[in-house]
């Protein structure tokens, strides 16, 4: 068996070479010549899976490590027999991490008071979830939007993306990338978020309309954005204007990235026959990486702001990429991974 993998892919060097030969390549790299007599295909974001790569290969599972496929044409694969795999979840704590480092940082430098603010959350998947449950641990107001999960469950929980705009101080993105999300915060959505809010968006780039955002700034309390149009040519006055600008890494914590090639071999195992990692998870994980446990109970914003930012010094980010905005994926791939936290 032939299996190729993004070279930046962590800890999966000697995985699988006892049971294939392995071809690892940059992420941008891998080629059509590449998948051509391969079994299986190990991605990240960065490798688009349509006909121009996959036609006339052998393939039989494209496996990403990352929670999003829309780098992977869903459609031509499954219309070819290969199968689809994505790391549903995976990074789910780190997000989180990173949106409330995000507010509680910029709550403190700006002097805004969090005091009964309703946070919006776009999008209640596996991601989204954990925001808005941390969100309430917290104290805060919470308004959902997720029109597919509410046509499966109900209204109940729920409430319209009109509502959630106009009532929410704190609006953040977690949405996938498809028809009906791109583009979906254009001018009418920022018009509707009130004077003052906090927006962030950590989901995927194309979701935001980067001239209306741009156009709306003057009126934000503050943005955040992790997720860019065009990545890895991001539009740098954007960056120059917004209040943490960071480069696609809001769930690069450890563990999301065990948890995502945790879920990556495994798929490819499953589908290639390999019984022997069926249940594999990278030997890499010991104390100094297990989550940091707080307790926030009793503590004043400026308390947790401290406790957070010590945890994840999210401005270092925002520092690092600012001064080189154009070596995106360099800042990516050289990312020193941090330790999620779990709230007692």
């Amino acid at each position: 068996m032939k299996i190729v993998a993004d070279v930046d892919i962590p800890f999966l060097e000697g995985v699988f070479e006892p049971y294939a030969e392995v071809l690892y390549k940059k992420g941008i790299d891998i080629s059509k010549e590449d998948v051509a007599d391969a079994d299986a295909l190990l991605v990240r974001t960065r490798t688009q899976c349509d006909a121009s790569l996959l036609e006339g290969s052998r393939l039989r599972v494209v496996a990403s490590a990352t929670i999003g496929t829309d780098h992977i044409d869903k459609e031509y694969c499954t219309s070819h027999g290969i199968k689809v795999r994505n790391a549903s979840g995976c990074n789910a704590g780190g997000v989180m991490q990173y949106v409330f480092s995000a507010v509680y940082g910029i709550a403190a430098r700006k002097g805004i008071k969090l005091d009964d603010f309703t946070f919006g959350v776009i999008g209640v998947g596996n991601v989204g979830s954990r925001v808005a449950e941390m969100a309430e641990s917290l104290g805060f107001n919470v308004m959902r939007c997720d029109p597919p999960r509410e046509a499966k469950e109900g209204p109940e929980g729920f409430c319209s993306l009109e509502e959630l705009l106009t009532q929410s101080q704190v609006v953040t993105l977690h949405v996938p990338l498809d028809e009906t999300t791109r583009g979906m915060a254009d001018e009418a959505f920022f018009t509707m978020m009130p004077p003052g809010s906090i927006f962030i968006n950590s989901s995927r780039g194309e979701v935001v309309d980067e001239d209306a955002l741009m156009a709306a700034i003057p009126k934000m309390g503050a943005v955040v954005i992790d997720t860019w149009n065009n990545e890895p040519d991001v539009n740098v006055e954007l960056v120059d204007v917004v209040d943490i600008a960071t480069p696609h890494i809001a769930g690069y914590s450890y563990q999301g990235k065990v948890n995502g090639t945790r879920m990556a071999v495994r798929a490819v195992a499953e589908c290639l026959g390999i019984e022997e990692l069926a249940d594999y998870t990278p030997a890499v994980v010991d104390e100094d990486h297990q989550p940091v446990r707080l307790d926030l109970r009793g503590k004043n914003h400026g308390e947790i702001a401290a406790v957070l930012q010590y945890n994840y010094p999210i401005f270092t980010d925002d520092f690092r990429f600012r001064m080189e905005p154009h070596k995106f994926e360099k800042l990516r791939n050289e990312y020193q991974y941090r330790r999620e936290i779990v709230l007692e």
